[in-house]
C-alpha cells in the first residue's frame, strides 16, 4: 500500500462520522482532498461545507459540493482534515499547506475534529517537523528573533503568502514537550497570526492509515 492509499483509506473511513444534514468543516492539504472526494459521492446528504482554504473551497465547488462563509454557518458538527505530525494524546502540527489560520478557526468551531492521516504522521514528541507559523508581513524580523529565544530556527517559506495575505515562517529545531504551554506561549508574541501546534483543541479523533488497514485512535 502506498503513502497516497493510506491517505485514501483514512479518508474514506472518516466518511462514517458524517450524518444527514451537516454543515461540515474541511481542511486542506492531500487528505483533505481524498476526503472532499469521498464526499462528493454523499454530497445529497449535507447541508454544505465550510472551507479553510481556496484551494479546497475550489475543489468542493468543482465537485458541486456548496461552500458556505463560517459566518452565516454557526456553530459545525464536524471538521475533517490532515496533519503533518500527530501524537497518541491527538495534540498535532498542521500548516505545511499554509492554511493554518483558518485551519484553526473552523476546528475550533466544531463540535468534532476528525483528524485523518497515514501512519508515518504518528510521532511520540511534536517538532521533527518544521513547525509553521503564520506572521504579519511587518513583524517577520522581530517574530524570528523571539522564537530563536524559544531554541527554534525559524526559516522564511520563499515565495509564499497565506489566503490571508501574511507569512509564513516554518520553525526547525523545536522539540515540543509541552505543546499546549508552547503553543499558548507562542500566540503571545506580538505579531504572529497564530501557530500550527493544535493542542489548546486538539483533535477528537485521529483516523491512521496503514499498511494492515485502519485503526481509530480516540
Amino acid at each position: 500500500m502506498t503513502q497516497d492509499e493510506m491517505k485514501k483509506a483514512a479518508a474514506e473511513a472518516a466518511i462514517e462520522y458524517v450524518q444527514p444534514g451537516m454543515i461540515i468543516g474541511i481542511g486542506t492539504g492531500s487528505t483533505a482532498n481524498h476526503f472532499i472526494d469521498a464526499l462528493a459521492r454523499i454530497k445529497g446528504r449535507i447541508e454544505g461545507t465550510v472551507a479553510s482554504s481556496e484551494a479546497s473551497a475550489k475543489r468542493l465547488r468543482d465537485h458541486g459540493i456548496p461552500v458556505l462563509d463560517l459566518n452565516s454557518a454557526g456553530q459545525l458538527s464536524l471538521y475533517v482534515d490532515g496533519a503533518d505530525e500527530a501524537t497518541r494524546h491527538l495534540h498535532l502540527i498542521k500548516g505545511g499547506g499554509g492554511a493554518l489560520t483558518r485551519e484553526k478557526i473552523v476546528a475550533a468551531a466544531s463540535e468534532k475534529f476528525v483528524c485523518i492521516a497515514d501512519d508515518s504522521k504518528l510521532v511520540d514528541l511534536l517538532g521533527a517537523f518544521p513547525l509553521p507559523v503564520e506572521v504579519i508581513p511587518m513583524a517577520r524580523s522581530y517574530v524570528a528573533r523571539e522564537l530563536v529565544k524559544h531554541g527554534g530556527r525559524p526559516q522564511l517559506r520563499e515565495g509564499f503568502t497565506t489566503d490571508n495575505g501574511n507569512l509564513i515562517l516554518d520553525v526547525h529545531n523545536l522539540q515540543i514537550m509541552d505543546p499546549v504551554a508552547l503553543e499558548t506561549e507562542l500566540n503571545q508574541i506580538a505579531g504572529v497570526v497564530t501557530v500550527g501546534i493544535f493542542a489548546r483543541r486538539p483533535a477528537d479523533v485521529l483516523i491512521l492509515g496503514g499498511k494492515d488497514g485502519v485503526r481509530t485512535l480516540k
